[in-house]
C-alpha cells in the first residue's frame, strides 16, 4: 500500500482587513488574516453571492511582503497547505483551529487597483534560504530559434 499525502490550497479572494505584521518573541514575523472567496453558487432570486471566510497565517519574509502590500479589499492569491492545531482554554475547554499557513503569494489586482508600490503580475515565492525572489509575469517571452530543417517525424 503506497503511502500517499499531500497537502495543497491555492485561494484566490480579498482581504477582509489589513493585515498586521508582529514580531515573535524570538523575532520571527508573522501575519494572520482573512480572507473573503465568493462561493461558485450564484443564487437565482437576486440575494447575494455567498462567501466563506477563511482564516489564513504568513510567516517571516512571506509575512513581511503580504503586509508591505496588501490592503483590506485587495485581491490575493496564496499558496499553501491546511494546518490544524489544538489548545485548551482558560475555562479547560478544548478548543480547535484550522487555518492555511501561506508559503506563497501573489498580486491579483491590477496595477492601477492595487495598494502602493505593487507591482502587478509580480508573485512572491520565498526561496529555500529566506530571502525575497520576484518573478514577473510579464518579463520578455522566450526566443525561439528558427529550425528549416525538415523533423523526422
Amino acid at each position: 500500500m503506497a503511502n500517499f499525502n499531500f497537502n495543497k490550497v491555492i485561494l484566490g479572494g480579498r482581504l477582509t482587513a489589513d493585515p498586521e505584521l508582529k514580531t515573535t518573541p524570538s523575532g520571527v514575523s508573522v501575519t494572520s488574516f482573512s480572507i473573503a472567496v465568493n462561493r461558485a453558487y450564484r443564487p437565482k432570486n437576486g440575494e447575494e453571492a455567498q462567501a466563506d471566510f477563511i482564516n489564513v497565517t504568513a510567516w517571516r519574509s512571506t509575512a513581511e511582503f503580504i503586509t508591505r502590500y496588501f490592503r483590506k479589499a485587495s485581491s490575493i492569491c496564496v499558496v499553501g497547505s491546511i494546518q490544524t492545531r489544538s489548545w485548551t482554554d482558560q475555562q479547560g475547554q478544548k478548543r480547535y483551529a484550522t487555518e492555511v499557513v501561506a508559503d506563497e503569494a501573489f498580486f491579483v489586482d491590477a496595477k492601477s487597483e492595487s495598494p502602493a508600490g505593487a507591482q502587478s503580475g509580480t508573485a512572491y515565492i520565498p526561496d529555500n534560504y529566506g530571502a525575497p525572489s520576484f518573478a514577473s509575469a510579464q518579463a520578455a517571452p522566450a526566443k525561439f530559434e528558427e529550425v528549416d530543417e525538415e523533423l523526422p517525424f
